[in-house]
């Protein structure tokens, strides 16, 4: 909860990365319903004791499996501070908590034109996933 103000801030570039428009008091608001309910895990990397990025888990279950997984949702970095291993630190921890939790995995989506995203997902040993549609109903 210390660090929602600047959490916050990241998670409103974050947004703005994804074509919304910037609304740091929503972004504030958002995420500390998050912390208020419990309903997700963040993990942060900092630089010089500020944060510089951040990756958001919200839990699902298999039914098939009948174990957790957790959605990674949401995984950001300042553009500042790409390019030397933050982002894939921040996929470790969210591995390492998944395991931890004794889930039976990690669930992302991306963008297809994100480039960068699509390389370092398979070098972190995800998965494209085939034989299955994802399907979204717009509401």
């Amino acid at each position: 909860m210390t660090d929602l103000e600047s959490l916050a801030e990241l998670f409103d570039l974050y947004r703005q990365f994804y074509g919304q428009s910037s609304d740091i008091k929503q972004a504030y608001a958002f995420l500390e319903a998050r912390f208020n309910h419990a309903d997700s895990e963040i993990f942060v990397t900092e630089h010089n004791h500020q944060l510089v990025g951040f990756v958001q888990l919200y839990p699902i279950f298999s039914s098939v499996r009948m174990q957790r997984l957790w959605l990674l949702n949401d995984l950001f970095v300042r553009k500042e501070f790409r390019g030397n291993g933050r982002s894939k630190s921040l996929i470790l921890a969210a591995q390492e908590h998944a395991k931890e939790t004794k889930a039976c995995g990690l669930l992302l989506e991306t963008a297809t034109d994100n480039f960068i995203g699509n390389q370092l997902y398979p070098a972190m040993g995800f998965e494209l996933q085939s034989e299955s549609n994802f399907y979204f109903l717009k509401l």
